[in-house]
């Protein structure tokens, strides 16, 4: 059973998707100010908090950030505010995925699935191992050390990590990190390994000649 603290204040569609998500095994704790989800907090554990942004008291991105500040659990914001700055401003409070209303209620069960995934996969992989993620902060340590990354050195890390003792391609890694792009025009992939292994250690990425990288975690 997932347990899942919803801070919606239209009570008719906390009602609404309460209903729908417990037909997927969700549990749905709907609570609408920020004051008495903040409380909850304190009380129980959630695995995954859903987020309206127009709510009493204060506005939803301050709760947003105030949650990140204490709790290391996914956050989907749900709200009728479309702006793109609403948008920007959620995912760099520490929001895991914004999703704008109207919607259907399906997409909202496959996007908390989805997070709820990447959150365990990320979970495996750290599990004894000598590096750790901190998803929120975007920092990588090793060993208890905060390694000093770029972006792209940081995401291509996180996938090595998450892909750990499995052979991936340039291509796949070229696929699956978008900061890659913001990289100067001359900084291949092998570049940019070449780096990360200067600051972990040349023995945690081996390469497999002709196919591509494996990272020994």
């Amino acid at each position: 059973m997932v347990k899942i603290l919803m801070v919606e204040d239209d009570l008719e569609i906390a009602e609404l998707l309460s209903r729908f998500l417990a037909r997927y095994n969700m549990d749905v704790n709907s609570i609408p100010t920020p004051s008495n989800a903040l409380n909850a907090l304190k009380i129980d554990h959630y695995d995954l908090i859903i987020l309206d942004l127009s709510l009493p008291e204060i506005d939803g991105l301050q709760l947003c950030k105030m949650i990140r500040k204490s709790y290391d659990m996914p956050i989907i914001i749900s709200t009728a505010r479309g702006d793109l700055s609403d948008k920007v401003m959620g995912l760099e409070l520490g929001a895991d995925d914004y999703l704008p209303k109207p919607y259907e209620p399906r997409e909202l069960v496959a996007r908390i699935q989805t997070v709820l995934r990447r959150y365990k996969i990320v979970e495996s992989a750290q599990k004894d191992s000598d590096f750790h993620i901190d998803e929120q902060r975007m920092q990588i340590t090793q060993k208890g050390e905060i390694l000093k990354l770029t972006l792209a050195e940081y995401e291509i890390l996180r996938l090595f990590m998450q892909k750990s003792d499995m052979v991936i391609s340039r291509d796949f890694i070229a696929n699956n990190v978008d900061a890659i792009g913001w990289e100067s025009s001359d900084r291949s992939i092998d570049v940019i390994i070449s780096r990360i292994r200067q600051k972990i250690g040349n023995d945690k990425i081996k390469t497999i000649r002709g196919v591509g990288y494996k990272f020994i975690g």
